[in-house]
């Protein structure tokens, strides 16, 4: 048995957790590989909103376990709130919610540490979002970070207290800033007690038993493909790996056991922070989107930049992933527009490309657009891909041809029953 992966294929915000909650009843095990709070996967159904940051989207699916693997960055804070959430909803997660002992932990300290670098940074800020990802992955790197498991030693609060003054040491090369560590500290102290809680396991071991037992597993990304440490926009990304391979670090899976990639896009295309964006719209259009997408981020509540996706950016990406299955969401949002356009080549050093720049920073791009009719009306009642407007269907299989992956499920609005299947997908969802 192989193990399916889903994940975004631009700059995050795809609805990543939407297509997992609807997935999920056909897996077994739902396993988040990397990231940390920096990642909002939003879910709507039944008239409720729920915001995940750490726990896995399956979570609402009855009798299915979720992993948050070693991959992941956790905050003790975080975690415990969407644990609260849970309970508030009536969710039975008790038994089926599994941590493994070799994701690490963000301490108060490596929030401090994020907000007085951004700050110092001035205009050259990344657009961090300061829930500590990126001093906690430098620790990983580093050596020096504490994990999951490390709670269930004797000496962890020694452990803790060495790590937190390396920290205080390396925040006095920074401009002070506002930050109640006391506090902040106190609350985290006490979240652990929800951690020890929790069911933890050796991952990859956990993991490779399930996957020999014949359990179905979905590895669910956070973030998207175009953050990624090693193939994104470089310096404006995130700590991790975002692409398929990060699933087999950040599970502890060897290459071959990954089967169907499931690459999701927008309709269009967002981005949030700083950071080259080639199809971005700083007009009444990108405003338009914004509204009417309702852009805003589900972990910051900062604006999303919007423009028209991005063909070559969406190329780089699938080719990246080994992507065999396309979710394209959000179509909704175009409705009102008369034209609907989409970047379909880059002109940049006198060239037309398709190709990404090894330098977007400071490569001047300027991208070629094909415009498409609008269809110009609500796509609501629409439960079959077969109902869409024509003009729908026909900016749909373009984007199908272009990419040369099969489009299988397109979102026509947040909720969960709005999902209209377009083939017969090799998932049985």
């Amino acid at each position: 048995m192989a193990i399916d992966v889903i994940l975004g294929l631009q700059w995050g915000d795809e609805g990543k957790g939407k297509i997992v909650d609807y997935l999920a009843r056909q897996y077994d095990i739902v396993a988040r590989f990397q990231g940390g709070p920096n990642a909002g996967h939003t879910l709507k159904f039944d008239g409720n909103k729920f915001v995940l940051h750490t726990i896995p989207s399956g979570i609402f699916r009855p009798d299915q376990i979720n992993l948050i693997g070693n991959g992941v960055v956790i905050d003790p804070i975080t975690l415990s709130k969407e644990i609260k959430l849970l309970e508030d909803a009536g969710v039975d997660y008790q038994e089926r919610l599994f941590v493994a002992r070799k994701a690490h932990l963000i301490l108060p300290t490596h929030r401090y540490l994020d907000a007085a670098s951004e700050s110092a940074k001035g205009k050259a800020k990344i657009g961090s979002t300061l829930k500590g990802i990126g001093p906690t992955y430098m620790d990983k790197t580093g050596r020096n970070g504490l994990r999951v498991g490390d709670i269930e030693l004797s000496n962890f609060d020694e452990l803790y207290e060495a790590l937190k003054n390396k920290h205080l040491d390396l925040l006095k090369i920074y401009p002070p800033i506002d930050f109640n560590l006391e506090e902040e500290e106190a609350q985290w102290k006490a979240c652990l007690g929800t951690l020890r809680k929790m069911i933890k396991v050796d991952g990859e071991y956990y993991i490779n038993e399930q996957l020999k037992a014949g359990k179905k597993i979905l590895a669910e990304g956070a973030q998207g493909s175009m953050l990624d440490i090693d193939f994104g926009t470089y310096p404006y990304v995130t700590s991790s790996n975002t692409v398929t391979s990060g699933v087999c670090n950040g599970l502890g899976v060897a290459p071959h056991q990954i089967g169907e990639v499931i690459g999701i896009t927008k309709a269009y295309c967002t981005r949030v922070g700083s950071g080259p964006f080639p199809t971005e719209l700083d007009n009444e259009d990108g405003e338009f989107l914004r509204k009417e997408g309702a852009e805003f981020g589900a972990t910051t509540g900062r604006p999303r930049r919007c423009g028209w996706i991005d063909i070559p950016q969406l190329q780089y990406t699938i080719m990246l992933n080994g992507v065999t299955q396309l979710v394209v969401t959000k179509i909704d949002v175009l409705n009102q527009f008369s034209n609907v356009q989409a970047g379909v080549a880059y002109e940049y050093n006198g060239q037309l490309s398709n190709q990404l720049p090894y330098d977007m920073n400071y490569t001047k791009i300027k991208p070629s657009y094909q415009s498409f009719p609008g269809w110009k009306c609500n796509l609501d009642d629409v439960v079959e891909y077969d109902f869409l407007p024509a003009e729908a269907k026909y900016f749909l299989e373009f984007i199908e041809d272009k990419l040369e992956v099969p489009i299988t499920m397109v979102s026509t609005g947040p909720e969960r029953k709005k999902l209209i299947k377009k083939t017969a997908s090799v998932i049985n969802a």
